[in-house]
This record gives C-alpha cells, sequence and structure tokens, in this order.
C-alpha cells in the first residue's frame, strides 16, 4: 500500500516539474514573439521545441534536432536577408522568365493604341497589351487544349481536307485559352482570321499575345474603354486587301457595326454564326424587318450549346466568379436569381446545393412552374428587394434591375450579372453626383449611397463569370466544336440551301458534337438493331430525335 502511494506521489512529481518547464517554455516564446515582432529565427524555434522535448526519452532524437537545426541554419534568417518563405518562393519562379515579363506593369497605364509592336515575324496587324506576353499565352493554351481532346480530334481529322480554305472569318467573342484553340483549329483547316474581344473585361491579355504572334490579327485587350472596343472592332473589320466572308459572333456587336458601318461588306457575308441570346434576339430582329440580308445561324439554342455552356458551365462557374470577387459563404444567404432559362437552372442548382435560399422571377409561367417544382419560391422582385443578399440577373433583357430596386437594396449586398449584356442591370443610373463609386479590387465596386449604405457591383453590370473568373474548358470544347462546325456548314453550303434568314443547327451535327466527346468519358453507346430502328422509325445511325424534341 505505502509502495503505491509513492509511487503516485513520485508520479505527480514528475507531472508537474514537466507542467513548469512548459510554462517556462510558454513564457520563453511569449517573450520572443512580443520583443521582436512575431518573428522568430530557425535555431530560437528548434530551441523552444527541444525544451518542451520530454527529458526522460531517448537522446537520439535530440541529436536528430541538432541536425535539422543546423540544416535549417543554410538559409538566411532575419538579418536583413530573404527569409526562408521569400527564398522558396523567388526560386519557384526563377526558370520562368516569361512569366515575370507577364507580371511586369511598366506599360500598364499605356494604351495598346499608343504603341507600335512588331511579331517574330515582323508583323504589326494587331494591337494588344503587350506581345512580349506571348509565351506565357502559349502555355495557357496548351493547357486548354488538354482538356478539348475532342475539338483537336476533329481538327486532326478535317485537317488535310481543309473545308474552309478560302474563308476570311472576321470573329468577335470572349478571348480566353479556350477561344485560342478553336481560333487555331479554324487556320489549321484552312481559314484566314481577324479577331476582337465581345467584352471589355474577359481578354486574357497573354492568349491574344500569343495569338497575335502566331499571326492572327487580334484587336483585343482587358480593361478597354467603350471607344477601344468599337475602335478594335473596327480595326478588324476595316482593313485594306482583306474583305471578310464568314462572321463568328458572340452578342452582335460584329454583325451590327457591319451592318451599320459597311452595309457593302455585310451583303458579301456568305453566312453568320452567332452564339449567344443577345446576338440571335439581333437576328430575329433584323430577319423580321427584312433587313437581313445574308444567312445565319443560330448556334445558341442548338442543344449542344444550351443544355452544356448555358446550363453545366454557369452551374459551376457562377460560384467561381462570386468566389474569387467577394469570398462570399453561400450557406444560409438569400439569393435571388432573375430568369429561369437553362442559364439560370445552373445558378439555381448550385447555389441550392451550397444551402442558399433562392428565389427565381420569371416572366414565363412555364419556366416558372419548372422552378417551382425544382423547389424554388417564384417571386416578384419587389417582394424580396429589402431581404436578398445576392441578385443574379441572367435574362437577356434590360433594366431588370433598376435604380428604384437599387436604392431599396440592404447594405453589403451583391449584385452581379451572367447574361451577356450589360443592360440588365441599370447601371447607367448610379453614375450620379449623390453616390461615390469606391474600387475595392479589380472588377468589384462598392457604390455608397449618401446614408452610408454599400452596395458591391460585380464587373460594373457585365457577364461575371468571364469578366471575373474563368469557365470549365470542357465545356467550352463543346461550344467550339459546335461553332467549327456551323462555320465549314454555312462556308461550304451550296447556293440556295440557306437563304436570308436565321437557321438553327442540324440535329445530326448536334448528336456529333456530342458524339466527339464521349470518349472522354469512355461511355459506350448503345446501338439499334435493324428491326428496333424500323420500329421507331429512325435510321440507326440518327438523327435520333425529332427538331421539335426537347431534351
Amino acid at each position: 500500500m505505502s509502495e503505491s502511494v509513492g509511487e503516485a506521489k513520485a508520479e505527480v512529481k514528475q507531472a508537474s516539474k514537466e507542467v513548469k518547464e512548459s510554462e517556462n517554455v510558454a513564457e520563453k516564446y511569449s517573450a520572443m514573439s512580443v520583443g521582436r515582432n512575431s518573428e522568430m529565427n530557425m535555431g530560437e524555434l528548434s530551441s523552444v521545441f527541444s525544451t518542451a522535448m520530454p527529458t526522460h526519452k531517448p537522446v537520439k532524437k535530440q541529436i536528430q534536432f541538432v541536425e535539422d537545426k543546423q540544416e535549417f541554419s543554410r538559409f538566411p534568417t532575419k538579418t536583413g536577408r530573404r527569409s526562408l518563405s521569400r527564398s522558396i518562393s523567388q526560386s519557384s519562379t526563377d526558370s520562368y522568365s516569361s512569366a515575370a515579363s507577364y507580371t511586369d506593369s511598366s506599360d500598364d497605364e499605356t494604351s495598346p493604341r499608343d504603341k507600335t509592336q512588331v511579331n517574330s515575324k515582323g508583323s504589326t496587324d494587331f494591337c494588344v497589351k503587350n506581345i512580349k506576353q506571348a509565351e506565357f499565352g502559349r502555355r495557357e493554351i496548351e493547357i486548354a487544349a488538354q482538356d478539348m481532346s475532342a475539338l483537336i480530334s476533329f481538327r486532326k481529322r478535317a485537317q488535310s481536307e481543309k473545308p474552309l480554305a478560302g474563308a476570311k472569318i472576321v470573329g468577335c467573342t470572349h478571348i480566353t485559352a479556350q477561344t485560342a484553340v478553336l481560333i487555331e483549329t479554324l487556320v489549321a483547316l484552312g481559314a484566314q482570321c481577324r479577331w476582337t474581344g465581345c467584352n471589355i473585361y474577359s481578354t486574357q491579355n497573354e492568349v491574344a499575345a500569343a495569338l497575335s504572334e502566331m499571326g492572327v490579327a487580334v484587336f483585343a485587350w482587358k480593361g478597354e474603354s467603350e471607344d477601344d472596343f468599337w475602335w478594335c472592332i473596327d480595326r478588324c473589320v476595316n482593313t485594306e486587301g482583306w474583305q471578310p466572308n464568314m462572321i463568328l459572333d458572340d452578342g452582335g456587336d460584329l454583325t451590327h457595326w457591319m451592318y451599320k458601318k459597311y452595309p457593302n461588306v455585310f451583303k458579301k457575308i456568305r453566312g453568320i454564326v452567332e452564339e449567344s441570346v443577345t446576338g440571335v434576339h439581333r437576328l430575329y430582329q433584323l430577319s423580321k424587318a427584312g433587313k437581313l440580308c445574308v444567312p445565319a445561324m443560330n448556334v445558341n439554342d442548338s442543344v449542344t450549346k444550351q443544355k452544356f455552356d448555358n446550363l453545366y458551365c454557369c452551374r459551376e462557374s457562377i460560384l467561381d466568379g462570386l468566389k474569387r470577387t467577394t469570398d462570399v459563404m453561400f450557406g444560409g444567404k438569400q439569393v435571388v436569381v432573375c430568369g429561369y432559362g437553362e442559364v439560370g437552372k445552373g445558378c439555381c442548382a448550385a447555389l441550392k446545393a451550397l444551402g442558399s435560399i433562392v428565389y427565381v422571377t420569371e416572366i414565363d409561367p412555364i419556366c416558372a412552374l419548372q422552378a417551382c417544382m425544382d423547389g424554388f419560391r417564384v417571386v416578384k422582385l419587389n417582394e424580396v428587394i429589402r431581404l436578398v443578399d445576392v441578385i443574379i440577373t441572367c435574362t437577356g433583357n434590360k433594366n431588370v434591375v433598376s435604380r428604384d430596386q437599387l436604392d431599396r437594396m440592404k447594405n453589403g449586398s451583391i449584385v452581379c450579372n451572367m447574361g451577356h449584356s450589360n443592360t440588365e442591370i441599370d447601371v447607367a443610373s448610379l453614375r450620379t453626383p449623390e453616390l461615390t463609386w469606391e474600387r475595392v479590387r479589380s472588377q468589384v465596386d462598392h457604390i455608397i449611397w449618401p446614408d452610408g449604405k454599400r452596395v458591391i457591383l460585380l464587373a460594373e453590370g457585365r457577364l461575371l463569370n468571364l469578366s471575373c473568373s474563368t469557365v470549365p474548358t470542357f465545356v467550352l470544347s463543346i461550344t467550339a466544336t459546335t461553332q467549327a462546325l456551323a462555320l465549314i456548314e454555312m462556308y461550304n453550303a451550296p447556293e440556295g440551301r440557306y437563304k436570308q434568314d436565321v437557321y438553327l443547327l442540324p440535329k445530326k451535327m448536334d448528336e456529333y458534337v456530342a458524339s466527339l466527346h464521349l470518349a472522354t468519358f469512355d461511355a459506350h453507346l448503345t446501338e439499334l438493331t435493324d428491326d428496333q430502328a424500323k420500329y421507331l422509325g429512325l435510321n440507326k445511325n440518327g438523327p435520333f430525335k425529332p427538331n421539335y424534341y426537347r431534351y
């Protein structure tokens, strides 16, 4: 009994000793932290840790720690030289000289229009931020190409036939690494291309430089003014000795500019391929008024664009754009999504999955019913304007969010747009003397009311995902393949097949684009037997659905 008591006392005494040593260590660490601005070299840190080690355990670990201490002390410490972390981060970029030039901002304030740049081929027929960024942009394009295997596969299949030989394509799209893979595909298939950006914030400068270096006349840079935007479009169209015969447009600005300013050039166009809701709407207006004098292909309403680019792409990129700009947490946030088309469906699904309380506004009873069946409450914006934390527009309409509604939003709420055009939020009404604009970071502005209320406006009301973040490469491979096929179809169509009207992409082409991308997932299609095909009244090789089928 007495022996047990003695052992217990010894254990308590040893524990008290260890606690006291720990307290001494804590005091030592605290003194060093306070007295030296929370800086500690590796020698001091290892000393603290070694003191904290139990003294009754093997000495072997202490010897090992001394070796570690000597190893760490080889790095420069806090004597005015680079710290360990700085040394590591520096070494990781030493081999990337182009990355250094890419981040160099010495000429950021100079407008590209005021500079004369020359690529390695001696050409000056381009206007980008900095042609020296070309090598960096080339790497971006190579990364994108890895996830666009179906488009690359199509390029290899058709390259020998050169189906676009003689085509002179003028394009106005987002200039990103993914779009660059499309442009390079068009060039590989025989086309000559001149390109500009359809959004003043979405151009990747290094990618524009890489395209210019390879010989594509690109006129675009991130952060253009409105005047720059139209100047770039004009430079693409109005050039001596080059007559475009095809248009690839995203939003209809290029088509509108050429139609208004260069009608004689416009009449010689063999076909227009348009991929946005806004641009398609403009084309149908021209057609209805009898003013569309060239055939046009509505790619936006093709299944491979609607269901993949609009739905699945926006389902991921809405979160990316909001996170990068605001670091917002979605759980419990009240969000209203204006419009429940394919873009709206994607946005709502993503936000709901992360725990947001999502409302929907709609004008179409069918889309509204779909929203209800998907578990969303359909409301008028005025009913929830004072409650919501985030407003997302994706209607393709104008003034969806008015100044009066912006006035009634609560402090700290976020407003952004996922539609193509910047007309959905009445941004112009916010540029008044009584409101203060405060730039927080790139593409993020505080709009400050006289009473101190702040509303966060993203990308000045322009397309959020491509202005503030990026979009999934694989989905853009689907859209790009669809665009390439549409251009080939319209350029090679016999005279009379397409009249002066707006057409949908043939169903067979939609199915072909989808089949090209199935290999990525190692997906194996079931084949109809002759008897089954006869029973359904189908060709065994498709198309498998009528044009009126809604996927």
